[in-house]
């Protein structure tokens, strides 16, 4: 009976080690504390993927991105720079139009439909609540649209 009782307790043991060298913390689930002082936070940082090569083929530019040090939402005006932790959005444009379109949902996808066949480029910034670019966080994807045909969702 002592054997079962330590080989229970050692598995015991072993498993809330395990558990909790594979757990994350607080702050990493949830950000820094809003208690830090504005100015402390690290640079906003913008990382974008290439765009997904399947729904291309079906017509679909979706562009997936993550934001660091920033969290993506619909707060505008000079008043949204004194907001700790940091906010702001991302200024989308296609094909260097002279418009660009403001998107603040993070949903982590950028979604574009029906751009005509051939070579195209989306410019993402990532802005702050002022929509002014946070120093170099503007990346450009370039990609070329397939002749779907049929094929399109």
């Amino acid at each position: 009976m002592k054997r079962l009782s330590r080989t229970l307790a050692t598995m015991v043991a072993a498993t809330v080690l395990a558990s909790s060298a594979f757990a994350q913390s607080a702050k990493d689930l949830s950000g820094l504390t809003p208690y830090i002082p504005i100015g402390t936070e690290p640079p906003a940082k913008l990382i974008v993927d290439p765009p997904i090569p399947l729904a291309l083929a079906h017509g679909v530019v979706l562009i997936q991105y993550r934001a660091e040090n920033v969290h993506i939402v619909p707060v505008f005006g000079p008043e949204a720079l004194k907001i700790f932790p940091r906010v702001g959005h991302l200024h989308i444009n296609v094909d260097g139009l002279p418009w660009h379109w403001a998107d603040a949902s993070d949903t982590g996808t950028i979604d574009v439909k029906d751009l005509p066949p051939g070579p195209h480029k989306i410019t993402i910034d990532l802005v702050d609540g002022n929509h002014q670019l946070f120093p170099g966080q503007r990346v450009t994807v370039a990609f070329t649209m397939p002749d779907v045909g049929q094929n399109k969702y």
